[in-house]
């Protein structure tokens, strides 16, 4: 027992550190290809993956069959469950919303605002899914979680206003991000009765090879509009390994953890990766961290820290 754990947390490090130094390289490649086109591009070689490891595992049978009681890491693999009319109605949706929406809003909101900022918008995932979940009356909040939710925003309004100006393209990311982080939370919501049934790496590569074609079908002129010849080889491998390792490996793991160990103890992971994506962006991004965004971002993730006091456990979805 204690060698199974230990081998989730040791992954969840793994991720933490991952999604953390994600965001400032990804930034760092938009300096030379656009944003949207880089992000179709990612999201095609991660769909790639995950359908051919999909396909891979029914081939020879593994998919269906039961998960092994001792091995926690090999049950995202399985999948049991038959998947239903419902099920891909289901993933329909959440490829649309948590995969195609999202993504959008992801990358048009880092393109325009700091690391910083966006890594901190992200953190208050899980204070938006409390109260979307409290609104839909499928969790009850607490005071505490009210009073978590209320200094979180209050942390966020300091980061985003602090130096902003109406109209300006910082303050235009800052609210995409913060769509992607309501997208996240739908998401979440909508994933809880597909988790149940289907094994992660199901779940992710369907979902998201679905919202990849809806995003290439979007914006497909973004990809039309890029000097293909001109991509560096150092853009090249930042894209392959954000890919492979922000939206492949760590996807897997965080799904992984959720229905091990719970979304409580996995969501302490996640409260770890703005304090790695604010280090970074100040070391490879040169982005300054001064007294007030530093207040701010202890704001936010202080107020999720008490919104995960006593929760139920709930698979709150990966920050990219």
């Amino acid at each position: 027992m204690v060698k199974r754990i230990s081998r989730i947390d040791a992954l969840l490090l793994l991720m933490t550190v991952i999604w953390g130094t994600n965001y400032a390289i990804v930034k760092h490649a938009f300096r030379e290809m656009d944003p949207q086109a880089f992000n179709a591009v990612r999201m095609v070689i991660a769909s790639t993956v995950f359908l051919s490891i999909i396909v891979g595992l029914r081939r020879f049978g593994i998919a269906e069959t039961a998960a092994p009681a001792d091995d926690s890491v090999a049950s995202i693999f399985h999948s049991p469950a038959p998947i239903t009319r419902a099920d891909w109605l289901g993933l329909a949706g959440l490829g649309i919303v948590g995969h195609c929406f999202y993504q959008f809003l992801f990358i048009s909101g880092l393109s325009q605002t700091s690391v910083a900022n966006s890594a901190l918008m992200l953190a208050a995932t899980p204070v938006v899914i409390a109260l979307v979940s409290a609104a839909l009356g499928q969790d009850r909040v607490s005071p505490l979680h009210w009073a978590g939710a209320a200094l979180s925003l209050t942390g966020i309004s300091i980061v985003v206003g602090h130096g902003a100006e109406l109209g300006s393209s910082s303050l235009r990311g800052d609210v995409m991000m913060f769509g992607a982080v309501f997208c996240w939370a739908v998401f979440t919501i909508g994933a809880r009765p597909l988790m149940k049934r289907h094994s992660p790496v199901g779940v992710t590569g369907v979902s998201m090879t679905i919202g990849t074609m809806a995003y290439l079908t979007a914006l497909t002129p973004h990809l039309l509009r890029v000097s293909w010849s001109g991509i560096s080889a150092g853009t090249w491998m930042v894209l392959v390994y954000s890919a492979l390792f922000a939206l492949c490996v760590s996807y897997t793991i965080w799904y992984a953890a959720v229905r091990e160990i719970g979304s409580a103890r996995t969501s302490v992971y996640s409260n770890l990766v703005p304090i790695v994506a604010l280090l970074t962006a100040v070391v490879f991004v040169g982005e300054p961290l001064g007294a007030t965004k530093a207040i701010g971002a202890a704001a936010v993730l202080v107020g999720v820290a008490l919104t995960r006091v006593g929760r139920p456990k709930v698979p709150i979805p990966a920050e990219e």
